[in-house]
């Protein structure tokens, strides 16, 4: 995705799903300049979720805010680019992978004990310069008319085998698989992992995005598929388009099939706003701000201490997921090794 900046314009908390981005009716204004004034957040988060957040924020605290959106990759590697000198105050990701980019580069703040305190201790990296904002657990998306579940794998490291060539399918190019795929070198090893992408490479389809692969296996085109579980959920919740046709099995067990990806936001060392930047981090990991995800429709999982996620979903501690220190994937090796394996 291009870079676009959006200013925050006036007050007007609208849906979370509804934020029209368009001027003069309370939300964000298209096509001017970062105002150096103004509280700056750079995210490849959900826009509509980030401008809710914002909005919301404006109108509790007074504090103006602007927004910038990007691909986690892009907005990552832009921050490093532009280090001590980045307009950028807060980080918001959908995985963590491109907020370790950041915070390897010395880039990231510690966040405040008090924010830290408001998000479950399994949504907090080790190195405590980034939190938390949202998760979503790898699932396995499968068209039980073209597979039982019997024949199910009961690993993700199943797929390699070249029994599964030509029957499963993945978005290999993007941000969601790549975490995945940090999350089987976490727990495998490289050798591991790149023989599991060569058997992507020789027996998986590469689709576009998450919703293609689950279109995919709803029109049987392939039997299963990797993806995150809220692209199900929110087909399930409309009109069942894309998934009708399609049942998830969670792999549990630690596998790294069950990898929970952790949504981050992160203040950064170099922010001219810094005192603002650790509030608008604390709105967002607030009993208020997880709130607004968990009632958004978003299907992600919220994270707060207090706060319940979408009725809707499977508990998020029913779903085993490998033991992991999110600020310890390694976004950059699985980007080596996915384009050794030819598949980037």
């Amino acid at each position: 995705m291009a870079l676009r900046p959006f200013i925050l314009a006036a007050l007007g908390v609208a849906s979370l799903l509804g934020v029209a981005a368009c001027s003069g009716d309370g939300s964000l204004e298209a096509g001017k300049d970062l105002d150096p004034d103004k509280l700056t957040i750079y995210s490849a988060q959900h826009e509509n979720l980030t401008q809710a957040w914002a909005e919301k924020f404006k109108q509790d605290t007074g504090i103006d805010v602007q927004i910038r959106y990007g691909s986690d990759s892009s907005m990552g590697n832009q921050i490093v680019q532009e280090g001590a000198k980045s307009p950028a105050d807060v980080f918001l990701t959908e995985n963590s992978p491109a907020m370790t980019t950041v915070q390897d580069a010395g880039l990231l703040a510690t966040v405040d004990d008090k924010t830290i305190a408001q998000v479950g201790s399994d949504h907090v990296p080790s190195s405590k310069e980034w939190i938390g904002i949202a998760a979503r657990s790898t699932v396995l998306v499968y068209n039980p008319s073209k597979i039982s579940e019997a024949e199910l794998p009961t690993s993700i490291m199943d797929l390699q085998d070249p029994k599964w060539s030509g029957k499963w399918g993945a978005a290999a190019g993007g941000a969601d698989f790549q975490a995945i795929v940090s999350a089987i070198l976490d727990t495998q090893g490289e050798a591991r992992t790149a023989a599991w992408l060569k058997g992507l490479k020789d027996g998986g389809k590469i689709y576009q995005n998450n919703i293609a692969v689950m279109k995919a296996v709803n029109a049987g085109q392939v039997p299963v598929g990797i993806m995150y579980h809220y692209y199900w959920y929110r087909d399930q919740a409309l009109t069942k388009a894309g998934s009708g046709n399609t049942k998830l099995l969670y792999f549990h067990h630690q596998d790294p099939g069950a990898f929970v990806s952790l949504s981050g936001g992160a203040v950064l060392k170099s922010s001219k706003h810094a005192a603002n930047a650790q509030k608008f981090l604390a709105f967002v990991t607030s009993p208020e701000g997880q709130k607004m995800l968990a009632t958004s429709g978003a299907k992600e999982y919220a994270v707060g201490t207090s706060v319940a996620s979408d009725p809707a979903l499977e508990p998020l501690d029913s779903l085993e997921a490998p033991d992991i220190d999110p600020s310890k994937l390694n976004g950059p090796k699985v980007i080596e090794l996915m384009t050794k394996a030819g598949i980037l």
